[in-house]
């Protein structure tokens, strides 16, 4: 099964997952989607697969949730402004098939192997 994980190098849960990872001879193919960000129909999929609202994938304390005034928003909102501000997506992810996990803390993504 091919794994995909969301990934910002700069963020060390995501190393963490990422090691996790290789240590069991992983090497999934890695979105850097801070750098090729995800459209909305692309975040809308993923909040299938993590089968989460929208609420749950937005990191709350990066500024530009605040600057967009984002408190209280619906998943309608969220999705817009994640797709706009690929900062604002939790980190790591890992997407396997119809499946995904929020690397929070990074050995929940275990559960997908």
């Amino acid at each position: 099964m091919a794994l995909t994980l969301w990934h910002n190098p700069r963020c060390g849960k995501s190393r963490a997952a990422l090691a996790l990872l290789e240590d069991r001879g992983i090497t999934p193919e890695i979105r850097l989607y801070l750098k090729d960000p995800p459209a909305e129909a692309e975040i809308l999929d993923l909040l299938h697969k993590l089968q989460l609202p929208a609420g749950a994938l937005v990191r709350r304390k990066e500024p530009v949730f605040r600057d967009e005034g984002l408190a209280g928003a619906d998943d309608i909102a969220l999705v817009a402004a994640m797709a706009r501000h690929p900062i604002l997506i939790e980190r790591p992810i890992l997407v396997a098939g119809n499946r995904a996990a929020i690397g929070r803390p990074p050995e929940a993504i275990l559960d997908l192997l």
